[in-house]
């Protein structure tokens, strides 16, 4: 029989599933096996299927930001002539400071 100085647990971790062997007289982890790792599609069609989804998702955020930068010019024009509105629009000479007013 062994010794209770030797002695080891086997405890499933429950945050991976993996197998932890613990010393009982010092606490420490004496070994890891990790859990199996989960597949993440159940065969090959579903997989294909997942990467065709997601090759049409980027194709579709490539042709949006095509379009942003067509219509980009347009902005900056509309932009700059509402800053120089904004500019006539203001009273004329120097700004204050509040190191002035005192």
């Amino acid at each position: 029989m062994a010794k209770s100085k030797d002695k080891i647990f086997e405890i499933a971790c429950p945050d991976c599933g993996g197998m932890l062997k613990v010393d009982a007289a010092t606490g420490v982890v004496v070994s890891h096996t990790p859990a199996p790792r989960k597949r993440m599609f159940e065969d090959l069609e579903t997989a294909a299927k997942a990467m065709r989804e997601h090759d049409e998702r980027k194709e579709s955020i490539f042709r949006q930001s095509v379009e942003a930068e067509k219509n980009k010019e347009d902005i900056f024009e509309k932009r700059f002539a509402e800053a120089l509105r904004k500019a006539k629009d203001a009273p004329e000479g120097k700004p204050l400071r509040e190191f002035d007013l005192d």
